[in-house]
């Protein structure tokens, strides 16, 4: 054999060796990833699993109507209705996204395409600080300086009420919407904006009526993800609603459904209607995001195959 075969058998067994640690490489980064999923299902069914043994007792003994329609919480009579609760989640939520929603696009729009570098250099530092802030600071706050201005204002016996959590989680929405709807906004292609530039359009009608179009599901994407917080917020709405199964209104104390479990579990007693109750509001809240989720998704897939 002589040098240069001795080579070029030596050259293609090192290939050979190379694709089939290649192969072996992706292998078990596949099966890797595959377990990452499976994990991840599995935990979900797990608290799917959990919610509906430890709920599903407390709502045969009330009763579906009479839990899900009923208007009066009160543990010690054992009256146990939560459509305060769940209406106040509702408004809560939709009052949040209505008013944090077109701040945050505008804000999003201005940081992407309008803003100087000077200026969009302080406020992006300032909406990832606004990110990173806990919720209980967001609940002290709004309990120390929004509460008593709401109660001055509005010449109300108490400030805590449902105007205070929206205007709380409307705050807290905004880092999100923000900063997913400014990538989208980057994302656009530059050729887009230049064509629309060159047939006539301004600036301003080119932001709007081409880079936000073009961006929907990104935006669309990140309003799914402050509804998410919205919805899920427990500790800074504890601070400022009042805490109050009233059914919903702007100017008095409420209780979300998250504040309901988190107020009541630590003195329930095991094995008690209370504590299956509360479990039972888990439940439902587990459900009511998971519809909301698998719609916001559905319409989410129709855009993009639009």
């Amino acid at each position: 054999m002589t040098k240069e075969t001795a080579a070029s058998a030596a050259v293609t067994k090192a290939r050979k060796g190379r694709r089939l640690s290649a192969k072996a490489a992706e292998r078990t980064m596949q099966i890797l990833f595959t377990l990452c999923g499976l994990v991840a299902v599995g935990f979900v069914l797990l608290i799917s699993v959990y919610l509906i043994i430890s709920g599903l007792p407390a709502i045969r003994e009330i009763g579906l109507g009479d839990f899900l329609f009923g208007k009066v919480w009160a543990a010690g009579q054992n009256q146990y209705g939560i459509l305060p609760l769940i209406l106040t989640s509702v408004y809560g939520t939709a009052g949040a996204v209505v008013i944090g929603v077109p701040i945050g696009f505008f804000t999003a729009v201005f940081l992407a395409k309008a803003a100087p570098k000077w200026l969009a250099g302080i406020v992006r530092p300032a909406v990832s600080l606004l990110a990173g802030i806990p919720s209980v600071v967001y609940g002290l706050v709004g309990m120390c300086v929004l509460v008593p201005a709401l109660r001055k204002w509005l010449n109300l016996p108490a400030g805590d009420s449902l105007l205070a959590a929206i205007i709380v989680l409307a705050i807290m929405i905004l880092p999100n919407i923000i900063s997913l709807s400014e990538t989208a906004l980057e994302a656009v292609p530059r050729e887009y904006e230049e064509a629309s530039l060159a047939l006539g359009a301004t600036k301003l009608e080119t932001y709007f009526r081409v880079s936000a179009p073009a961006a929907k599901s990104g935006i669309a994407a990140a309003v799914v993800l402050g509804i998410g917080r919205a919805i899920g917020e427990a500790m800074a709405i504890m601070m400022v609603a009042g805490n109050v199964a009233n059914m919903p209104s702007l100017t008095k104390s409420v209780r979300f459904l998250t504040t309901g479990i988190s107020i009541e579990l630590n003195y329930s007693q095991d094995g008690s209607l209370q504590r299956q109750a509360l479990f039972s509001i888990g439940l439902v809240l587990f459900l009511f995001i998971m519809l909301i989720n698998a719609f916001l998704n559905l319409v989410l897939k129709r855009e993009k195959e639009d």
